[in-house]
């Protein structure tokens, strides 16, 4: 995710993740509790994934899960209502072969498509944060199994950029971009972000499924992703803005994470130099199966940005859906030629 910015050559790096805008912060202040809450209707809830998250929020058609002792005590005590969660979940993933991994890869992705199907928009619990200009909505979208089996068909079929696609120029230097990227979408769409064009090309089946699912459940029709892969801590993004004219200005960019939780932070425009207003950096961890809303005007007035972290080694997926306005990305386009 980039935009466009006026900046000087330090602050340029600072923003395609060359250099940190603040070496000395090694420790995040993170924004509340961790995410708390999961609908135990959501497919394949396994007791993996009750032993990693709380139950709260009673909503329609979803039943408790409280947890009697320390979630890292093997000697919990399960309730009645923990036995007929895990039944309910051992049920659906069986009706479905969900953890079936032998299953040839088409028939997977019908049965994900099944078990997105199964996920309702009532069964989500959107938490928000609100502040000056800041608007973003947030929610457990997958359990970690399905999370699991989603990132796996991700690893299975996303081509990522290679060559100058994979590059930045930065004052008449090219330099490798800090992770991967890879960019689908609907036919003749293209996107421009950090001085660079990149196609729509033809959705990948596993891409287009969450694209459905995400479409469904926040209401909103997205034609266009941004990939990111992060292979470590050591890839990193660094701060910007989606500002870009082709991007529909009412309409929220989507990022649903996968693996490793990572830090993301959000800084307003006005408390980078010259610093004109003192607020708060706005900093959240994104687990596993995470989908976050930047709803407007978030991304007019906030930067945000994905720090390096020694500590984590695992791999991070994000998918950002974008809705790209034909005619804006078209004019961009004859503006380059």
């Amino acid at each position: 995710m980039s935009g466009t910015w006026q900046c000087s050559p330090a602050e340029l790096e600072v923003h395609l993740g060359f250099r940190e805008s603040n070496p000395q912060s090694k420790h995040a202040e993170f924004l509340g509790p961790p995410f708390l809450t999961v609908c135990c209707l959501l497919p394949s809830f396994s007791r993996l994934d009750m032993d990693r998250f709380l139950m709260r929020n009673v909503t329609k058609g979803t039943t408790t899960v409280k947890r009697k002792k320390s979630l890292d005590n093997d000697d919990d005590v399960e309730t009645a209502e923990d036995t007929e969660t895990m039944q309910r979940s051992q049920k659906i993933s069986k009706k479905n072969n969900f953890d079936d991994e032998n299953e040839p890869q088409t028939e997977r992705i019908e049965t994900l498509c099944q078990t997105f199907s199964e996920i309702l928009t009532t069964d989500l619990v959107w938490k928000k944060v609100i502040k000056s200009n800041l608007d973003l909505s947030h929610t457990i979208l997958f359990s970690k199994g399905i999370a699991n089996t989603v990132m796996e068909l991700l690893e299975e079929e996303v081509v990522y950029f290679t060559g100058d696609l994979a590059k930045v120029q930065v004052f008449g230097r090219w330099h490798n971009i800090p992770r991967k990227q890879a960019t689908y979408g609907d036919p003749g769409l293209t996107y421009k972000y950090s001085g660079k064009e990149t196609p729509g090309r033809a959705w990948p089946p596993v891409v287009k499924a969450v694209r459905d699912l995400v479409n469904r459940v926040t209401g909103y029709h997205y034609n266009f992703v941004l990939i990111n892969r992060y292979k470590d801590g050591q890839d990193k993004m660094g701060e910007h803005k989606d500002d870009e004219r082709e991007l529909h200005p009412d309409t929220p960019i989507a990022s649903l994470s996968l693996g490793q939780t990572r830090d993301f932070y959000f800084r307003h425009q006005d408390t980078r130099p010259p610093k004109k207003l003192n607020i708060d950096k706005v900093q959240m961890p994104l687990h596993h199966g995470t989908l976050l809303l930047m709803n407007p005007p978030t991304n007019r007035y906030w930067y945000h940005a994905l720090p390096p972290r020694a500590t984590a080694k695992g791999v991070r997926v994000n998918l950002t859906f974008r809705k790209v306005v034909p005619a804006a990305a078209s004019s961009s386009s004859n503006n380059k030629q």
